[in-house]
């Protein structure tokens, strides 16, 4: 049987600049390791089981979920983010199970209605200590969850916690929190998943956008990276059906940024003479990153999504609804907060009002929302 020894020891395969469990910082709380899980492995399991990584399945990514349920989920996006990064770490050799740890804890702290919700909270939080996704992932995984006798939160690894606090990508800004305030690039696992959340959202936003109806094909003629490829899958597979073509041209999307992704890296890795750890952390620059003829070409695709998708008037309506139940949600708590459940209420007691309400509104499904929303303002509906 493989005890968690061995794990460690086959970890030595790894990279020199990879991040091996037995060199982890360690946990909030001490406890004695597990027989056959490394440290990273462990923490991979706790999110999975935790509540609010099921909760995921029901947050919206762009289409609140009952506008369907083909379109994608902050679960499955978190899985897809998880599958890419996994790709990238092992063609690089990094250590896997922190990267899919990071991938799956990485949009716990996510309100209901995407970054709708997330944009309401942070007004009216602001003064009172503000909100954003990244820090309430920490929060969560660090008080919010509730699992063990021994201590609060999750007790996840320094590595793992810092991949939640310090995500970056144009949508995810990373923030100066204790302890994690030093300058510096993040470790390359934690690179690998903000580059691989990038390419999940960019591409399977506009595969959802076209299956909306909200994009249309023909728009995208302008686009040189779709067109490049979808000339490319019709040139090799004559007559494909148009449905199994848009995948096909998805897929090629993806594949081709992992691919820029993987040869910037080891250009990087090369450049800056990165042999340990703690030479990617001391480079100025992130290191799994696309090339600039990639950022390039995807520019055009980025704008694109950003006009036709994000700023279609349907999904703005969808947006600026949200918004408005979170505001109302909130409105209502902080002027009667008895409303709330009994174990939130309790809270109240020991913990500021604003940041309560808070945390609660942020941890709601968009469907539990719109329930509470319905109980509180549609008249004839039962409370």
């Amino acid at each position: 049987m493989l005890k968690r020894r061995d794990l460690e020891k086959k970890e030595e395969l790894l990279a020199p600049y990879a991040m091996k469990s037995k060199d982890s910082k360690g946990r909030r709380y001490k406890e004695e390791e597990h027989p056959y899980r490394s440290r990273y492995q462990r923490d991979k399991d706790r999110i999975i089981y935790s509540t609010a990584f099921r909760r995921l399945e029901y947050k919206t990514q762009v289409f609140v979920n009952h506008e369907g349920d083909y379109y994608r989920t902050r679960l499955t996006h978190t899985l897809e983010v998880s599958q890419i990064a996994g790709s990238i770490a092992r063609a690089l050799r990094l250590n896997e199970d922190l990267v899919e740890a990071i991938s799956l804890a990485h949009d716990l702290g996510h309100t209901p209605f995407g970054h709708s919700g997330e944009d309401a909270l942070a007004a009216i939080m602001k003064g009172h200590g503000g909100f954003d996704h990244n820090t309430q992932g920490l929060r969560i995984v660090d008080c919010l969850e509730e699992r063990y006798p021994d201590f609060p939160g999750l007790n996840l690894t320094y590595e793992v916690r810092e991949g939640i606090i310090k995500h970056s990508t144009p949508f995810d800004a990373p923030r100066k929190t204790a302890p994690f305030e030093a300058k510096g690039s993040p470790i390359l696992e934690v690179q690998a998943v903000d580059i691989a959340d990038e390419i999940a959202y960019d591409n399977h936003d506009l595969d959802d956008g076209i299956t909306s109806g909200l994009i249309k094909e023909e728009e995208l003629k302008k686009v040189k990276l779709w067109c490049d490829n979808d000339e490319e899958i019709r040139r090799r597979h004559p007559g494909i059906k148009d449905q199994i073509r848009k995948h096909q041209i998805i897929r090629s999307l993806i594949d081709a940024q992992v691919t820029d992704v993987l040869a910037e890296a080891e250009r990087g890795i090369g450049k800056f003479k990165v042999r340990r750890v703690e030479d990617a952390v001391k480079v100025p620059k992130r290191i799994v990153t696309m090339s600039k003829d990639m950022q390039a070409l995807r520019k055009p695709m980025r704008e694109f999504l950003m006009k036709n998708l994000y700023q279609h008037y349907r999904v703005v309506r969808m947006s600026n609804k949200a918004a408005r139940f979170i505001t109302s949600l909130f409105n209502v708590y902080i002027d009667q907060p008895e409303q709330l459940p009994p174990t939130t209420v309790a809270r109240l007691k020991k913990e500021d009002k604003y940041r309560v309400i808070c945390d609660y509104i942020a941890g709601m499904t968009d469907r539990y929302a719109l329930d509470e929303y319905k109980k509180f303002f549609e008249p004839y509906e039962r409370v």
